[in-house]
């Protein structure tokens, strides 16, 4: 029987556990993709910590990139070698409301890669053909995976922030260091907010193009028309609702935030707004890597074999990359 190498969440506050498993077979409509890439998100820290539900035990990863290995019988427009990407949304049912409103996103009976059915954290996985992406050229894998949801999950948010001339984002990682390229690149004004004293976040902000960078405290050079929050702080919440104009929005762009503190109403007055994103679309995906490829955006990358999961997954939560943490097997 063939095998694979994977990293398994056995449990909420475990570290991962390395496994060899008997290579799985693809049901009539998924694909057995060989990883090449998998991509280390913040939400995965969430998924190890307990904080949103998962199916222990499981291999975690949602930003997959590698090649079709095998194909389900029911598959079609898909080929043995083909390069795919997977993402966070790995199934919906298609029946609920939100699925026929086009909203699947919001799906009542959803799976989710690397949480509720297997990821790619390992050396091969299982997705449903309807949930891959084809990926961009000339990314190289380890390049393309942060893509998957730090550039996904940013680009859904980006589009709910709504035409914003002045955008602020909080939380300068993964996901903001590919957002604000693309801000860039539509010509907005972009500014960098990071945790006081992060002089290298803010540099690293700086050099890709951002017109301001500094303490998420501090008042920014303009009021923003929007402002986009990474970080999983509720106490940024207030901070963002003081530094947007009337009418500004803010945006909570993680799966899990820590409790958002009282603020004034005179705060959220005069039509300022808090909203939340949850997962994406399969159409987010499709706009998403047509943007990608018209705005020229690059992915900084840090890679990890795939047996130094725990040890990345630590390095992401206290902060101390720029860019993106990618394993490979």
């Amino acid at each position: 029987m063939l095998q694979m190498q994977a990293m398994v969440a056995t449990g909420p506050g475990k570290l991962l556990e390395a496994q060899t498993r008997p290579r799985p077979e693809p049901g009539p409509g998924d694909l057995l993709i060989e990883v090449a890439a998998c991509g280390v998100c913040r939400t995965d820290l969430h998924v190890v910590d307990g904080d949103i539900p998962a199916a222990y035990p499981v291999i975690l990863g949602h930003e997959i990139v590698g090649r079709i290995a095998a194909i389900g019988s029911a598959v079609s427009g898909f080929a043995i070698g083909q390069r795919v990407g997977v993402p966070w949304l790995g199934f919906t049912c298609g029946t609920c409301e939100y699925c026929r409103s086009g909203r699947e996103n919001l799906c009542d009976l959803p799976l989710f890669t690397g949480a509720t059915r297997d990821g790619g954290y390992a050396s091969h996985a299982i997705a449903d053909a309807r949930y891959c992406f084809p990926i961009p050229e000339r990314f190289s894998d380890v390049e393309a995976a942060p893509l998957l949801c730090a550039g996904l999950i940013g680009w859904r948010a980006l589009r709910l922030a709504g035409d914003a001339p002045v955008i602020g984002l909080y939380g300068f990682g993964a996901a903001a260091h590919i957002l604000a390229q693309v801000t860039l690149w539509q010509g907005r004004t972009t500014f960098a907010f990071t945790r006081a004293g992060d002089s290298d976040g803010q540099a690293f902000a700086r050099s890709l193009g951002c017109a301001w960078a500094g303490a998420s405290e501090t008042t920014p050079p303009e009021p923003l028309d929007a402002a986009i929050i990474f970080a999983p702080v509720g106490a940024l919440v207030p901070l963002a609702l003081k530094a947007v104009k009337k009418g500004g929005r803010v945006v909570c762009a993680g799966i899990h935030m820590s409790d958002i503190p009282g603020f004034p109403y005179a705060d959220l007055w005069q039509e300022r707004s808090i909203l939340s994103v949850a997962n994406l679309t399969r159409e987010d995906g499709t706009s998403f890597f047509a943007a990608v490829e018209q705005s020229g955006l690059r992915t900084i990358t840090n890679v990890f074999p795939l047996g130094q999961a725990n040890a990345a997954i630590s390095i992401v939560r206290e902060g101390k990359l720029d860019g993106a943490a990618v394993l490979v097997p």
